[in-house]
């Protein structure tokens, strides 16, 4: 009797598990649609791929013709200045020219995807000539501060920390507020939805110097990283960054009343932006169809002014499509969430 009792109990616990479990529809998306969702989107964009290509430079409408004849380069044509700054924020992985006794290769050896380039630029002028050693090749290594892979990798760094504190940090707090009831409390009290959801943006604001400082400081005091730009500029990219990123983690955890819910929802809406903003590689080397949706996603047009700022000291003035783009998610994203908060 009393092992029937015991087996019957582990039923009846079991069972309510089970109903816990169906009585929350996010579980259930996570846990059962999104990875079917995940699998056949990424089936489909990498079904019967191409050999990737690698995007590299010349300033020689010759040799651009010559370095056509391998598949796995796109040739670009360029003069000198516009090729080095286009090898300096990963838009190319190697520039090359034409020598006195033959091609000048100039990329960063550190850099995987340059040596790649080099490798198959050199394949591509012996396919051309239809000769082993048909021209001579010399090396211009990149290792001056502004042109190298650590460069062009800190600015996006940067720029993804910004948005993980905005969204992750903003989001779980309300999230977790909302949880333990304590919304439900303050929504008793005379204070305004707008000036709560304000106070969690201008909180951001003390935490977001020290990151910027100790991240910045570092990667300039051990790497060398460049600032070409005005620092009070920097500053001004950052905060306008870091607020924009805050707006958007305010809309995500407007109306989530669980932990597991918003975490999944934040990472839905930034693992495209870490795939396809350019913080390891340029966004460049995707494909035409899709750069006006990575052009508009606030990661991009965060690590573009970044990268603008510090490697090639552009304004503010020369930055205003990346500006307009991170304002106009501040605004949207604020204004919408003030819409759909619910302190319930």
């Amino acid at each position: 009797m009393d092992s029937w009792v015991e087996r019957s109990s582990l039923a009846q616990l079991t069972k309510v598990r089970f109903l816990e479990f169906l009585r929350e529809p996010e579980a259930i998306f996570w846990t059962f649609i999104f990875p079917v969702l995940l699998a056949a989107g990424l089936g489909i964009a990498f079904r019967n791929q191409p050999a990737q290509i690698v995007k590299i430079g010349t300033t020689d409408t010759q040799l651009a013709a010559a370095l056509r004849h391998e598949k796995g380069l796109k040739v670009l044509e360029m003069d000198s200045a516009a090729g080095d700054v286009a090898l300096r924020t990963g838009r190319i992985a190697l520039l090359a020219k034409p020598g006195s006794d033959g091609v000048v290769y100039r990329y960063d050896d550190t850099n995987v995807e340059s040596r790649t380039a080099r490798l198959l630029a050199d394949r591509a002028l012996h396919k051309a000539s239809g000769q082993p050693d048909a021209m001579k090749a010399t090396e211009e290594l990149v290792r001056e501060p502004g042109s190298r892979y650590i460069d062009f990798l800190v600015p996006g760094l940067l720029g993804m920390n910004l948005m993980g504190g905005g969204i992750w940090g903003l989001g779980f707090s309300i999230v977790d507020a909302r949880r333990r009831n304590l919304l439900k409390r303050l929504a008793a009290s005379p204070m305004a939805k707008w000036e709560y959801l304000l106070a969690f943006l201008l909180s951001r604001l003390v935490m977001l110097c020290l990151e910027v400082l100790v991240f910045v400081g570092f990667a300039v005091l051990v790497f060398g990283v460049p600032l070409r730009g005005s620092l009070a500029q920097l500053g001004a990219l950052c905060l306008l960054a870091s607020m924009s990123f805050s707006a958007l983690g305010l809309l995500i955890a407007s109306r989530v009343r669980t932990i597991e819910a918003v975490s999944g929802l934040m990472n839905f809406v930034m693992l495209p932006m870490w795939v396809l903003s350019g913080i390891f590689f340029s966004a460049e080397r995707f494909p035409d169809a899709v750069q006006p949706f990575i052009r508009i996603l606030p990661l991009t047009a965060v690590i573009e002014a970044l990268r603008g700022n510090m490697l090639q000291g552009l304004s503010l003035v020369q930055l205003n499509w990346q500006i307009a783009v991170m304002m106009g998610w501040l605004i949207l994203g604020f204004s919408i969430a003030l819409r759909l908060f619910r302190w319930r």
